[in-house]
């Protein structure tokens, strides 16, 4: 049998408008998933591009607890995550993403200019019932047809516990692959909460914030959040260069140094 291969969509491989990245959630993995995109920019603009234009949703602001984490400063404290975040990205490389300091759900999209609409929606959430409703917003999406600078094409999921974590690369409905001899092209990737769905309902949302560095530490490894955004977004940025992949995600445990991909079939 011919090895199973995804094809990127052809926009992204030659933009002309910069491309539109919604990233949900910005606690200890969507901050380091931000860095990372803010790295991924510089080198597409280093290389005649037109970059990323993102805008970053987070409703909650900085606590004491964050301080040590997050490396925010005792005068950020109160402060948005989002939009400190942001103006941080902005700074430094002259951007002008931008921040919503809202939840990302129907109710909240239908008040923004764009309704929501991006080219790459990454997650990073707490709670099952967050991804279970983004998963909502984005099935809404998938019968979109514009081919301009927001067509909804992927979804990039990252979840984390203690020690484990995952990130998981879906499509929004089907993406038009190429003819192929060597590969077996697919065109649709699973999305976290169908292939997914009975092990997230079994799961109970506990989000509740910590009351200090060490009671964050408790829930989650250093390590964990920063080893996860590095890889998901080199998956993402491989997706860019080489215009396919055969790998769709991957399982990680930190707690044994081990890592698992999951492949396109």
């Amino acid at each position: 049998m011919k090895p199973a291969i995804h094809y990127a969509d052809k926009y992204l491989l030659n933009p002309t408008n910069p491309i539109t990245i919604i990233l949900i959630g910005g606690g200890a993995t969507g901050n380091k998933v931000l860095t990372e995109l803010l790295r991924m920019n510089e080198a597409a603009l280093a290389m005649g591009g037109p970059g990323f234009d993102l805008t970053l949703f987070d409703n909650k602001r900085i606590s004491a607890a964050n301080k040590g984490r997050l490396i925010f400063s005792d005068e950020e404290i109160g402060l948005y995550k989002s939009v400190v975040f942001i103006n941080r990205a902005n700074r430094i490389s002259g951007t002008n993403w931008k921040a919503v300091t809202q939840n990302f759900e129907s109710g909240t999209l239908q008040g923004l200019p764009n309704k929501g609409m991006a080219n790459i929606y990454i997650s990073c959430v707490d709670t099952v019932s967050a991804r279970f409703e983004i998963a909502r917003v984005l099935e809404g999406f998938e019968l979109y047809n514009d081919e301009n600078q927001r067509q909804p094409l992927y979804w990039l999921d990252f979840g984390n516990a203690r020690y484990t974590g995952q990130a998981i690369l879906s499509t929004i409905g089907f993406i038009e692959q190429p003819e192929s001899k060597k590969y077996r092209t697919v065109g649709m990737l699973p999305k976290i909460t169908d292939e997914f769905k009975e092990l997230l309902e079994q799961q109970i949302d506990n989000n509740e914030p910590s009351c200090s560095v060490g009671e964050a530490l408790d829930k989650q490894d250093l390590c964990i959040n920063s080893t996860l955004a590095c890889m998901g977004i080199s998956l993402l940025h491989r997706l860019f260069q080489e215009g396919m992949t055969d790998k769709r995600g991957f399982f990680i445990n930190l707690g044994e140094f081990r890592s698992e991909p999951l492949r396109v079939n």
